[in-house]
């Protein structure tokens, strides 16, 4: 087994280009995307919810409940999911399923390893506080929530700009997409961080394309969905 572990391990995401891309699919997937904002915006609330519960159960037991942990998880990965589809990266034409669970079918993926323990008093500090300084970079990147994703910053431009490329040369520009995703990631990281689900500070690095810049290697082996390495 590989020792050459990246200096941030807790979240991983994956993000695969899909070719060929339709031309003019993306002026419609703001219509074909309604179903999963509709159920995004309810999973979010119990997102929330969820997260407020494991702020206790941390702070009293310093674990996070497995199950919670899991759901929590899988909401991550089906915002990711529909953000990959519409207007987060607009990578893939394929329709994201209805799921909670890691889907490896599909061309985007998260995975974030399970914590034994967390800090009680990062507990305290670490959803507001410490965070701040990426919430402050990431509402550039991001804009503001929207069912579950972001939209209206850096992010949404600049897919907007690939796929207006993609319709008139029928190519979506690689360098383009490897910084959408490593956008991307960076949010997705900070998110994991607030909703109190790992203990690593995220970097202030953008970790540029579909894959992780290095093998991943979660402790005992084990990926946040229960996968062996």
């Amino acid at each position: 087994m590989s020792t050459n572990v990246p200096s941030y391990r807790s979240v991983t995401v994956r993000a695969d280009l899909d070719s060929p891309l339709s031309r003019w699919l993306w002026l419609v997937k703001w219509i074909l995307a309604i179903p999963h904002y509709i159920v995004l915006c309810f999973l979010w609330i119990a997102f929330f919810v969820v997260s407020v519960i494991a702020f206790f159960a941390i702070l009293f037991t310093e674990r996070y409940p497995r199950g919670l942990f899991e759901f929590n998880v899988g909401v991550l990965r089906w915002s990711w999911r529909v953000g990959f589809y519409a207007y987060g990266a607009l990578g893939t034409d394929r329709y994201p399923p209805f799921s909670l669970g890691p889907e490896p079918d599909y061309p985007a993926g998260l995975d974030v390893a399970y914590p034994e323990r967390l800090s009680r008093p990062l507990v305290l500090f670490k959803w507001w506080l410490l965070a701040i300084p990426h919430y402050l970079i990431i509402s550039f990147f991001a804009g503001s929530p929207r069912a579950g994703w972001w939209g209206g910053g850096l992010i949404s431009l600049l897919a907007l700009i690939a796929v207006v490329t993609l319709a008139f040369t029928e190519k979506y520009p690689r360098d383009l997409f490897d910084l959408v995703v490593g956008l991307n990631r960076w949010v997705l990281r900070v998110a994991a961080y607030a909703a109190l689900m790992t203990d690593e500070y995220p970097p202030f690095r953008l970790d540029m394309g579909g894959a992780e810049p290095d093998r991943t290697i979660w402790p005992q082996g084990q990926y946040g969905d229960g996968r062996a390495d």
